[in-house]
C-alpha cells in the first residue's frame, strides 16, 4: 500500500470470470489491490462449487481497491466496459451461467449515479444493448484462497494461456 490507506475506495464489478477481471484490473494505474469473490446472491459464505451450480444468485465479482487521488471511480468503470462484453446476458465467451453476468454493485448513492451515467455513455461504443445490471452491493464474499491471483500463480494453465493471456496482452 502507499500510505494513503484511509483514502482508498472500492469498486465491486462483475464481468465474467473473476480470474480475467482480476488479472486486468491489477494492471491499471491507481489500483492498489484486487480480490476475487462473490456478490449479488442470497447465500452467506458461498463456495465456488455452490456459485457454479447457479443456485446462490451470486456473480463472480472483483473487489477493486483504488486510490482516488490517482484514478476515479468513473475511470475504473471506463476500464470495466473495455475489459468485457457487457452486451451478452449471463455469459462471457465460452463461460456461461448467471455467475458470469455483467454487474456493477454500487456501495453508495454516488457510485450508483456514476454507474448509471457511465453505462449510458458506454452504450455508444456498442451496437447491441448493454445488459449490465446496476445493483446495491450487499455483502462481498472473498473467494477461496486458490482463486486469488489465479493468473499470476497459474500462467501455464490452459484457461490462463488461451483466455486470460490474450486479454492481458490486449490491454498491456
Amino acid at each position: 500500500m502507499n500510505g494513503h490507506e484511509t483514502n482508498l475506495e472500492k469498486a465491486l464489478l462483475a464481468g465474467g470470470c473473476f480470474w480475467c477481471m482480476e488479472a486486468l484490473f491489477k494492471r491499471v494505474p491507481g489500483v492498489v489491490q484486487v480480490r476475487s469473490g462473490y456478490c449479488g446472491g442470497s447465500v452467506s459464505n458461498p463456495t465456488y462449487e455452490q456459485v457454479c451450480q447457479n443456485t446462490t444468485g451470486h456473480a463472480e465479482t472483483v473487489e477493486v481497491t483504488f486510490d482516488p487521488s490517482r484514478i476515479s471511480y468513473q475511470e475504473i468503470l471506463e476500464y470495466f466496459w473495455k475489459f468485457h462484453d457487457p452486451t451478452t446476458l449471463n455469459r462471457q465467451g465460452a463461460d456461461i451461467g448467471e455467475q458470469y453476468r455483467s454487474a456493477i454493485f454500487y456501495l453508495n448513492e454516488s457510485q450508483r449515479e456514476i454507474a448509471l451515467q457511465s453505462k449510458s455513455a458506454a452504450q455508444q461504443a456498442f451496437e447491441s444493448p448493454i445488459v449490465t445490471s446496476i445493483e446495491p452491493a450487499g455483502t462481498f464474499w472473498p473467494a477461496e484462497s486458490w482463486h486469488q491471483d489465479y493468473y499470476a500463480h497459474n500462467p501455464d494453465a490452459p484457461y490462463c494461456r488461451f483466455v486470460i493471456a490474450p486479454k492481458v496482452a490486449k490491454w498491456a
